[in-house]
């Protein structure tokens, strides 16, 4: 089998964790958006097609966006203790051959949300630059993690379009939420690189939020809080919904516990344990329905 010349590892691999296949938590904290929207879209009972478009479609466009990440970040990642292995830091692939396999990805994505309505169609225009820019925002802005929200987000209105036809104002609603609970996540995250960062001129909100950065997550918290019970209430969802979200706000305080000393690491788990935060809420919606 051929080898990379820079890592000695199979060809295959350095494409595999360029994608970041070998680290699924973005799927799934892509992924978890996208399946309660649908839940509650469909009442429960999602179209297993259009359910197996979005799983797809997710691990496709976050392959691409991680791909296209590192295309952006090639410059700066060698220099980054947590990142300076990543294939185009190291040399094991090109830049143009990433831009390949950028293109490649969203072509398979492309096709597969052809398979859907064309409102939902019309609404994956808009996800591309989302995707496409993010990487470059942290040029320029301390909000990077907000356009970031926004692209996760983006899931939400198109899950409502392609299981219903239309975007009802919950789906707007569930939308904010998301982009709260990516402030929150991708804030800890940044919290992680944060004095490479500052080194080399990256900008992230765990710079912009400073000493008050658990301030700023804690009070995030409580507005994802206060949005996840407005969603509640006008899904009409029952006892295993509350139930879950009081789980959820759970994890948001061990969360807090966990970056208190702003240790890497510990900010790092605290990021990881969103994961968790996401599958809850999910299981609390799924149940809600199945109990009816």
């Amino acid at each position: 089998m051929q080898k990379s010349e820079a890592s000695g590892r199979p060809a295959w691999s350095a494409y595999w964790r360029l994608m970041r296949l070998h680290r699924p938590i973005g799927i799934l904290l892509l992924l978890w958006p996208a399946l309660w929207a649908l839940w509650i879209a469909a009442d429960g009972v999602p179209n297993l097609f259009v359910l197996a478009v979005f799983v797809c479609g997710t691990v496709l466009m976050r392959s691409a966006g991680c791909v296209i990440n590192d295309y952006a970040d090639r410059h700066f990642d060698g220099r980054v203790q947590r990142t300076r292995d990543r294939p185009l830091a190291t040399g094991e692939i090109s830049p143009a051959a990433a831009l390949r396999v950028f293109g490649v990805l969203l072509i398979l994505a492309g096709g597969l949300v052809l398979t859907l309505n064309w409102l939902t169609v019309a609404l994956a225009l808009v996800a591309v630059p989302l995707a496409v820019i993010y990487p470059f925002m942290k040029r320029y802005t301390h909000l990077p993690q907000v356009w970031l929200g926004a692209a996760f987000a983006w899931a939400v209105p198109m899950a409502f379009a392609a299981q219903c036809g239309h975007v009802p104002p919950l789906a707007w609603l569930m939308l904010g939420a998301v982009v709260l609970w990516v402030l929150v996540y991708d804030t800890q995250y940044a919290m992680v690189d944060r004095e490479d960062d500052r080194k080399i001129g990256i900008k992230s909100t765990a710079i912009l939020f400073a000493d008050y950065d658990r301030l700023a997550i804690g009070t995030l918290q409580l507005l994802l809080l206060l949005t996840l019970i407005l969603i509640g209430q006008q899904a009409h969802l029952g006892g295993a919904f509350w139930l879950a979200l009081l789980l959820a706000s759970g994890l948001g305080i061990y969360q807090q516990w966990l970056i208190r000393t702003r240790d890497p690491a510990a900010c790092f788990k605290a990021f990881m344990n969103n994961n968790w935060l996401g599958a809850t809420l999910f299981l609390g919606i799924a149940a809600h329905y199945a109990q009816r």
